[in-house]
């Protein structure tokens, strides 16, 4: 297909678009640079720190303190971590259409704040009853009606903050560096490498330190050093405010992908021919406000409908959105849909990843953890997962990447789909160790006693395998989705990794209660019952490695099927003249 302008159709709609372009197209306060990406990665450490400070124990919480059982439990942690994460989706898309990526951050931030706020003192109020409970010797008093439903909203809010704020952060941070620099743009691409290294880092203090006072039970202690953290991360992110690198809204996405359907849908008896032009407008921008164009491509041809000018419409001038799109509007639809089967897949990585929060810390809880007179917090094994992730993104950045781009001729290394895929294979070995380590606990149970001789370092293997995992699958899902998704919606692109997370509690979830309702017919106790040592925990670990290596064999036919996104403006020659320079430095 080729793509061409339509005559007296393009005085009106051009003259449209410049006036929409004029008025939010990207502003410039500053050059951004990393100077003002780093005040953005310690926001980033010390949000996670403060997310992490509530999140990593929560099961813990629910079943010392609210006395939930341990199916219960894991339930509720995994649909409270998929509603934080699905709150993504919200942040990005009023980032991208409304609110703009600096506003975004903030108000979410404001919100997240409150909701750690309101957690810490419902919990020194209402459920931290006698001071000292919840340490897994002390009971504390049943909670009340009213400090039950505030507890949850306090969570809930810490959910939607925390989920909003996650993508648009990422996002801003790469929108420091100029993409038509060459250098700035190997810098963007190195930044989700370094924003996941943040992320680990803030919820190493979380995993560790702070763990270990609530294991101890001073779960407030805990709540408010969270706070703490949350309102300092929100302080630096106001202190760069004078001189970051802004990016205006571009407008909402739904409409301009409905537009594209509905319009190929009212031509769908309109032939399309071999060579036939397709719209589009003239110049530089496309009709997108703000966004690059994107060049043409064969997949979805049924779509390529939408832009195809019927007879009426180039005799009248006329241009309705809903009867016509540009090219670059019809791509912006391909792309979505071209991402989709990607991101289903990561789905059942995210479950292994929700795992740690749950299922191994009840596993951990049951195990030796003692060294000598100290008692480690099963919570706090999250710790090897961080340390790999820290360790791995160092070897991975300065060993893997020239090793691996000098062999395959890829400055990059590996592709961000082929990090993905190594992600999903280690993630595979990490159920395995997993199901191993519960069936060796289960040999050493100590009689009349609801623990196992096995030494809780037994989990070490698993940990670090994820934590492995998390560089090639997470990193890769950032750098990807963000790269591939269109200028209009690149937060959207940042949160399908949030998302993907998000689906996957709620996947584990539905799994624990599908595996318990069969595993729990005529009497017995089931693969997850209260007491861990009448169940088979590692049968549902082995369950997840299945279907895992089930998801693998269609992601590699998934990922050799996509096709790239493709920029008109990735194609130019950013030296051929000071004129387009000139535009582009107008566009940025």
């Amino acid at each position: 297909m080729e793509t061409a302008s339509k005559g007296p159709l393009d005085t009106n709609v051009v003259s449209n678009i410049e006036e929409k372009q004029t008025n939010a197209s990207i502003e410039i306060k500053s050059t951004g640079g990393w100077s003002y990406a780093f005040l953005l990665l310690a926001n980033q450490g010390l949000a996670t720190l403060a997310f992490f400070g509530v999140g990593v124990n929560l099961v813990l919480f629910l079943t010392r303190v609210l006395s939930q059982d341990n199916a219960s439990a894991a339930n509720n942690v995994s649909k409270w971590t998929g509603t934080v994460y699905l709150c993504s989706l919200l942040g990005a898309f009023l980032s991208d259409s409304y609110w703009g990526r600096y506003l975004t951050c903030a108000i979410f931030q404001v919100i997240f704040i409150l909701g750690l706020v309101l957690l810490s003192l419902i919990s020194w109020i209402f459920l931290i009853k006698p001071d000292g409970c919840g340490d897994g010797k002390q009971i504390c008093v049943p909670m009340t009606a009213f400090g039950s439903a505030a507890f949850y909203l306090a969570l809930y809010l810490v959910a939607f903050g925390y989920g909003g704020h996650q993508p648009t952060i990422a996002t801003f941070g790469s929108d420091q560096f100029d993409e038509s620099n060459p250098k700035q743009k190997i810098s963007k691409e190195v930044f989700f490498c370094y924003f996941y290294f943040a992320l680990n880092t803030g919820s190493l203090f979380s995993n560790t330190v702070l763990v270990y006072y609530e294991n101890k039970g001073k779960w407030t202690l805990g709540f408010w050093v969270s706070t703490g953290s949350a309102v300092l991360a929100l302080v630096l992110f106001l202190l760069g405010s004078p001189r970051y690198r802004y990016i205006k809204p571009c407008g909402n996405p739904v409409p301009r992908v409905a537009q594209v359907f509905v319009a190929a849908a009212k031509k769908w008896n309109v032939t399309l021919f071999d060579g036939q032009e397709l719209y589009e407008v003239q110049g530089l921008e496309s009709a997108i406000k703000g966004s690059r164009k994107i060049l043409h491509t064969n997949e979805f041809q049924c779509l390529d409908k939408a832009a195809i000018v019927d007879p009426e419409e180039a005799r009248h001038g006329l241009a309705n959105p809903w009867r016509l799109c540009t090219v670059t509007q019809v791509e912006e639809a391909k792309c979505i849909l071209r991402m989709l089967p990607i991101w289903l897949c990561t789905i059942i990585y995210s479950v292994i990843f929700t795992q740690m929060a749950s299922l191994f810390v009840e596993q951990g809880n049951v195990m030796d953890a003692k060294i000598g007179k100290f008692h480690l917090p099963a919570a706090s094994m999250s710790a090897f997962d961080i340390c790999s992730v820290l360790i791995c993104t160092g070897i991975y950045r300065q060993i893997l990447v020239p090793l691996v781009g000098r062999l395959s001729k890829n400055p990059k290394g590996l592709t961000e789909l082929q990090r993905m895929g190594i992600g999903l294979i280690i993630g595979m070995l990490a159920m395995v160790a997993a199901g191993i380590t519960e069936i060796e606990r289960r040999k050493r149970v100590i009689l009349h006693n609801d623990s196992s001789s096995l030494s809780i370092f037994w989990q070490i293997p698993q940990y670090v395998l994820v934590g492995v995992s998390e560089v090639f699958m997470y990193v890769g899902q950032l750098e990807f989705f963000n790269g591939q998704a269109p200028d209009g919606i690149k937060s959207f692109g940042s949160s399908l990794c949030m998302a993907s997370i998000s689906l996957g509690n709620f996947v584990s979830s539905l799994l624990v209660n599908v595996v318990m309702e069969i595993t729990t017919r005529g009497g017995n106790p089931g693969w997850i019952p209260n007491d861990l040592n009448t169940g088979h925990m590692e049968r549902f670990y082995f369950l997840i490695a299945a279907l895992t290596t089930v998801d693998f064999v269609i992601y590699v036919f998934c990922a050799k099927w996509y096709k790239c996104i493709n920029l008109e403006i990735e194609t130019s020659n950013f030296n051929d003249g000071l004129e387009l320079d000139e535009q582009i430095l107008n566009r940025v």
